[in-house]
Parts: C-alpha cells; sequence; structure tokens
C-alpha cells in the first residue's frame, strides 16, 4: 500500500522521529530510547515512514539504520509554497492597508 508523505507526518512521534533521525541514522533501538512507547510501537511508525519513502533502511553488519530522505521532504515543501504566496499576499495587503491608515491618522492630527 503507497503511503502518501502527509501520512507520515501526521502523527506526532513520526514528526519527532524524523527530527532524531534528520542529522544521523540511527537503529530502531536507538530511536526507541527516546520515547515513552515500545519499541514494537516505534517499528509501526518506521514502517510507515518507509512506506512512505520519507526513511531509508541501511544494513550495516547485524544492524539497520534508518536514514531521512532529505528530497522527500521537498514534497511538503512544494505543497506549502501554493499558500505561503497567498500568504505573502495578504501580508503585503495588509501592510499597504496599515501603511494607508497611519497616513490618515496623521493628517487628521494636523487638522
Amino acid at each position: 500500500m503507497r503511503r502518501d508523505i502527509f501520512q507520515a507526518i501526521a502523527d506526532p512521534t513520526r514528526r519527532a522521529i524524523i527530527a532524531l533521525i534528520a542529522l544521523n541514522a540511527m537503529t530502531p533501538n536507538a530511536i526507541a530510547e527516546h520515547f515513552d512507547t515500545s519499541r514494537q510501537a516505534v517499528s509501526k511508525h518506521l514502517r510507515i515512514l518507509t512506506e512512505c519513502e520519507l526513511v531509508t533502511q541501511d544494513q550495516q553488519g547485524r544492524e539497520i539504520y534508518y536514514r531521512l530522505e532529505i528530497d522527500k521532504m521537498k514534497e511538503i515543501d512544494e505543497w506549502l509554497e501554493q499558500y505561503r504566496k497567498i500568504w505573502e499576499s495578504r501580508f503585503e495587503q495588509l501592510d499597504v492597508l496599515l501603511t494607508e491608515l497611519k497616513q490618515q491618522k496623521k493628517q487628521e492630527r494636523k487638522k
């Protein structure tokens, strides 16, 4: 079953796992040490992250390391970009309005 990346970031535990492995690959046991949940629960989160192709597994000897696929995060950024543009436009409109109101207030004080 192909999951989408938004399912990966929908859960706060998965977001925390992403933050943990963003800089360094980690084993499931090392990841589980950071949470008050079972190792099996962390494994389930890792499986979902793997299905979303947000993390990859790297076998090193007897250990499996999970590594974040930073390029996959671009999907989130691209989706957010459309909303970023809308909000930037609205903030610019608000700036114009506030500037106009300040000017009106200054003119009223001069009278």
